[in-house]
């Protein structure tokens, strides 16, 4: 994570920088993240060490595949579907902030997340994915978030990279939410939340919080992408832990179960919020619930012999 550190600005200098984003507001869609981000320095934490435990597991040439059959909350109705969360490391390239194809001393190596769900809305199917990357070192926030979402009415797209401030990329096909390119301040992503749960849980942060909610429940939900006031929490209980975060403004909660005892494995969710729109919008929860997992190197299964993989993860 990152540590914030306070600047007190000259009355003049500070002034000029309101002055630049007040002109700039149409362009960069600035909230009021942009402006504290332009007093703030954001200092990279050292590596935390790796422990045999952590090594042996994640980095034994294969990936965690998990699946979960999904109740999922959308129109004002719940569906049946399935999600799956594959977790995997790799070398990742500083400023490109892609995958690298070869060994290099100044690759970030991370942990990989992508998420899939898939459900039906009546007569028509969707079909979303995220992608997280987030530093094995637990010393900074993700490097990367990407998101997309298809089903017959369009397809939405967005990604935020982590340069000197979280750099935003979206596209979709409704008017008021078409070709946009602006900036964040930094704080914490729920999305990259996912990932440290399976490698530090611990150091998860609880209390009041200033955080970026997941990239799919803004674009779903069609919010402003910006930063939230939460509160956050983590309690256990026979063997499992729970991590909660509330968000007022949105009228959501969201929990995420996992093994208290390593690899901290994700067992269940739930993610309550408004769902509907107008006269049919109305508190509901969504929960996922795991099937089975596998450790496998999955990209090398992509023979049709391979597709009994599948039914074994019920999917």
């Amino acid at each position: 994570m990152s540590i914030k550190i306070k600047q007190t600005l000259p009355l003049t200098l500070f002034t000029l920088l309101i002055s630049f984003t007040q002109s700039c507001q149409e362009v960069k869609k600035n909230t009021e993240s942009d402006i504290a981000s332009n007093s703030e320095k954001f200092v990279e934490l050292p590596k935390k060490e790796l422990s045999d435990e952590f090594k042996k597991y994640w980095y034994a040439g294969d990936a965690e595949i998990t699946s979960y059959n999904l109740e999922l909350a959308r129109y004002g109705e719940i569906r049946e579907g399935k999600a799956a969360l594959v977790f995997v490391t790799e070398p990742f390239l500083k400023e490109k902030q892609v995958k690298a194809d070869g060994h290099n001393p100044d690759n970030i190596p991370v942990l990989k997340l992508n998420t899939t769900k898939k459900y039906l809305t009546g007569i028509y199917p969707y079909s979303i994915m995220t992608s997280t990357f987030y530093p094995v070192h637990d010393n900074d926030h993700a490097i990367k978030v990407s998101f997309s979402a298809q089903e017959w009415c369009g397809q939405v797209y967005a990604q935020l990279n982590n340069r000197e401030e979280f750099d935003i990329m979206s596209h979709s096909y409704f008017e008021n939410e078409a070709d946009q390119n602006f900036k964040l301040g930094k704080t914490v992503l729920e999305n990259e939340l996912w990932n440290k749960i399976r490698i530090s849980p611990k150091t998860l942060p609880v209390g009041d919080l200033k955080i970026i909610p997941s990239l799919e429940f803004i674009r779903l939900s069609h919010k402003e992408l910006k930063q939230y006031n939460s509160t956050a929490s983590l309690s256990d209980e026979n063997g499992i832990s729970t991590y909660e975060i509330t968000y007022p403004e949105l009228e959501r909660t969201l929990k995420i179960n996992f093994t208290t005892a390593f690899p901290y494995s994700i067992e269940s969710w739930s993610d309550t919020f408004t769902s509907g729109f107008g006269e049919n919008a109305k508190q509901m929860t969504s929960t996922a619930k795991k099937i089975k997992t596998l450790k496998t190197p999955y990209w090398k299964q992509n023979g049709n012999k391979h597709l009994s993989l599948r039914d074994s993860l019920g999917l």
